[in-house]
């Protein structure tokens, strides 16, 4: 866990190890890295050649055993997202978070069954930690 934000409202080390341990269905080894928007719009540009910070980015080392990957959450633009959606900060922490841990072992949202499919493992795990459907609760799910 690195914490690389000025921002002070943000999950603990602990909150962050009890959600990758129940997202992770393989052993692993990951960096979770907090932000601020300078670092995640530079990462978002190298990498993805998009000229802004995103909420999460995943970076997964492909020839490594176990898996291995980093994952970058923005803080400024998690916390503007939850203020604009109206979401607990913290939870959507976790679904970001988590979000990022699906797609650390081959999950994506490219097409609309793919996406489906990781919508529901993301409320499995979301509910296995006492989180509420992000979907459902703001009115934006995907799948029937």
């Amino acid at each position: 866990m690195q914490y690389a934000t000025e921002y002070t409202a943000v999950p603990s080390r602990p909150q962050f190890r009890r959600w990758t341990k129940v997202a992770l269905m393989q052993e692993a080894e990951v960096v979770l890295r907090l932000v601020d928007e300078k670092e995640g719009r530079e990462l978002n540009q190298q990498f993805r050649n998009k000229n802004y910070a995103t909420n999460v980015l995943t970076f997964v080392y492909d020839d490594a055993e176990p898996l291995t990957g980093d994952i970058i959450l923005c803080a400024p633009v998690i916390s503007d997202e939850a203020q604009q959606q109206n979401k607990n900060l913290v939870a959507h922490y976790a679904h970001l978070t988590i979000h990022g841990l699906l797609h650390l072992q081959g999950h994506d949202h490219i097409e609309d069954s793919d996406a489906a499919t990781m919508e529901q493992l993301e409320i499995q795990i979301l509910t296995k930690l006492g989180f509420t459907n992000p979907y459902l609760e703001y009115g934006n799910a995907n799948f029937v």
